[in-house]
């Protein structure tokens, strides 16, 4: 990890599956977080549909979250998210890190995520964490004025031996 991240003991940090219950405290941080921020429908709809969603507590706050969906030998990231005036403190690898253990432990090979290509910060962390660049989504996310973003498509690689994504 590197050095400029202000770290806090783990064990200040824990995960903790979402349900229904959190999604109050959930949306308030996705909407200040994101411009086009997730809808408590699509929340809903994941956890409904089993995907791994995990709420990051720092002691009593609520700091992040992230949302992970099984593929048949792959996960998909499909929301990571730290509450502003929480970033800069580590909270998003270490949540990455429990959900590359997650992959592992559930034998998949690949870790697939898409992030704006305006989000340079979200984007220079997947990096320092080991995720490349495959490729692009062009106009995959929500832009101001009825425009679209295209997204930057990135992965890892989690098992031994395998030397690219494909």
């Amino acid at each position: 990890m590197n050095a400029r991240w202000r770290n806090l003991p783990s064990t200040e940090r824990s995960l903790r599956a979402m349900s229904t219950l959190q999604l109050d405290a959930v949306m308030a941080i996705e909407t200040v977080a994101y411009e086009f921020p997730w809808t408590r429908g699509n929340f809903v709809d994941a956890l409904a549909a089993g995907y791994s969603a995990q709420l990051l507590k720092v002691g009593d706050v609520l700091a992040g979250y992230y949302v992970l969906m099984a593929g048949v030998d792959e996960m998909h990231l499909l929301n990571l998210t730290v509450e502003p005036t929480q970033q800069g403190r580590g909270h998003a690898v270490f949540m990455l890190e429990h959900i590359v253990a997650h992959c592992r432990r559930r034998r998949a090979q690949k870790l697939w995520l898409e992030v704006r290509g305006s989000n340079g910060r979200a984007r220079e962390v997947y990096r320092r964490f080991g995720l490349a660049d495959i490729g692009l989504r062009k106009g995959y996310y929500p832009a101001p004025y009825g425009r679209r973003e295209d997204a930057i498509v990135m992965g890892l690689a989690l098992t031994e031996g395998l030397d690219a994504l494909e």
